[in-house]
């Protein structure tokens, strides 16, 4: 099923959420990488509408900049009082010149888990049955609190939506709920809207009631029934998120499953809706994948990992990593315990060993960082390795300074090399070293005091001690084996 392109998408999002009990405000609150609005903005732009509005309201500015930022040509309405939804619906046909020609949808600004599936299932219904209006509606388990939909028999046509309070027995029967969405034939919109009353408990204009309005008008009022009760589901508590979340969640990773992906347990990882996949990559539980991520094929990740905008290449390894900004080379290994910060780049076949912190730093291929072990501001070439306990010291106080590590080098356990320095190709350091001069190619650079052992120290300064002690039985042990 099929439809033409929307004329316009309103997305309400001017209420305030008081439910939520945040200085946030609720169309900002985010789940999967994305606000409650801009997860509503993207499933309207599948629909590809001539204009998208957004009508804002509280905290106009906060909401306006977000949009800005994520969809330049969103365009907004603001409602500077909450007059009701029929009010919103106006000020957004205000924005737009007034009467809008074609298929206008409303939307609501809090309805994350909606799709742009449904959305064109419902304009295409709307447009196929010569709709005045098309009420995306769900059937539910339960139907308490819903308000009803109530169809002639004969048409199918709604004929009324009864809220839960003023429903009979028979109508409470019903599971067939209202959304909140609708698509609307844009002129009958506008002429319905100038007729909405406020006399009403709230004193504010009532977008339904544009569908009576139409109806007694002889206009035809239709539903479609949505795919997934689910989608329609609103966020008005903190309760509600986390159940959103949860939702929205397993539909993501349902689909990399389903597209080759093997996720151990879906209940303990947990996805942003930019992240991507290769084919037979393998998640274990406690992964968190957030923003710009890109797992590649065949690549293994976790447990207890958490990579946020970090590119992973096909087969690299990945465990209890904490990596923001990081690109991680094909069959490369990080972890355990590591933590790659942004500008960080391992090469081809590269490791980032045990407790092992990387910043702004470039690995080549085939070189190992393998544990305990400080690498900033830093180019190190191929086939390198760096010893155990190293430390790049990049920072003097004042400025960061770069050092550069040669390929096929092999650097002692414990060295500090303070940039700005260079260590040539090939070139060996000495453990315990503290590198401050270039060191040439090829070369070994030692730089460490002479040790001086003094004789009897122990028993001198320590005297009665377990330290003492065991050194005055070892130098009788050796007096007896001579």
């Amino acid at each position: 099923m099929s439809a033409t392109r929307p004329a316009a998408v309103v997305v309400l999002a001017a209420g305030e959420g008081t439910r939520m009990k945040s200085a946030t405000p609720k169309v900002l609150h985010e789940i999967c990488g994305r606000s409650l609005v801009g997860h509503v903005v993207a499933a309207s732009r599948e629909l590809d509408p001539t204009h998208l509005v957004v009508v804002v309201g509280h905290a106009r500015e906060q909401v306006t900049a977000h949009l800005a930022g994520i969809d330049a040509d969103v365009r907004t309405a603001v409602q500077y009082e909450q007059n009701g939804t029929g009010h919103a619906v106006r000020m957004a046909l205000e924005e737009l010149g007034g009467t809008v020609a074609g298929t206008v949808v409303v939307v609501c600004g809090d309805t994350p888990l909606l799709t742009g599936e449904t959305l064109a299932r419902l304009t295409a219904t709307h447009e196929a049955d010569g709709n005045a209006v098309t009420v995306l509606t769900a059937e539910v388990p339960d139907s308490t609190g819903y308000g009803r939909i109530v169809r002639d028999a004969a048409t199918g046509a709604v004929t009324a939506i009864v809220e839960h309070k003023d429903a009979t027995d028979a109508q409470r029967a019903i599971r067939e709920i209202n959304s909140g969405v609708f698509a609307f034939d844009g002129a009958l919109l506008t002429e319905a809207l100038g007729k909405v009353r406020t006399d009403n408990s709230q004193g504010e204009e009532y977008l339904t009631d544009v569908l009576g309005i139409l109806r007694e008008a002889g206009h035809r009022v239709g539903a479609a029934v949505g795919p997934d009760h689910r989608e329609i589901l609103g966020i008005n508590n903190r309760v509600q998120l986390a159940e959103a979340r949860a939702l929205l969640n397993a539909r993501l990773l349902e689909r990399a499953m389903l597209a080759g992906v093997t996720v151990v347990d879906p209940a303990g990882t947990f996805v942003d809706v930019t992240v991507t996949f290769g084919q037979d990559a393998l998640i274990h539980p406690g992964t968190q994948l957030i923003g710009d991520t890109h797992i590649g094929e065949g690549a293994e990740v976790g447990p207890n990992t958490r990579l946020k905008d970090t590119r992973v290449g096909a087969r690299a390894r990945v465990d209890n990593t904490v990596a923001d900004g990081a690109v991680i080379g094909e069959s490369a290994s990080v972890g355990p315990f590591a933590y790659l910060r942004p500008g960080t780049n391992l090469g081809l076949k590269a490791k980032a060993g045990t407790y092992v912190e990387m910043k702004n730093a470039t690995i080549g291929e085939g070189t190992k960082v393998p544990h305990l072990s400080y690498v900033g501001d830093a180019t190190i070439g191929e086939y390198t390795n760096i010893g155990a306990a190293s430390v790049f010291v990049n920072y003097d106080g004042e400025h960061k300074h770069h050092t550069t590590v040669g390929s096929h080098c092999k650097t002692g356990s414990d060295n500090m090399f303070v940039a700005p320095v260079t260590i040539g190709d090939g070139a060996y350091t000495a453990a315990g070293s503290v590198i401050t001069k270039d060191v040439p190619p090829g070369a070994l650079a030692v730089a460490r005091g002479q040790q001086r052992n003094i004789e009897g120290w122990v028993a001198r300064k320590r005297p009665g001690s377990a330290a003492a002690t065991a050194a005055q039985s070892s130098a009788e042990e050796d007096s007896g084996r001579r």
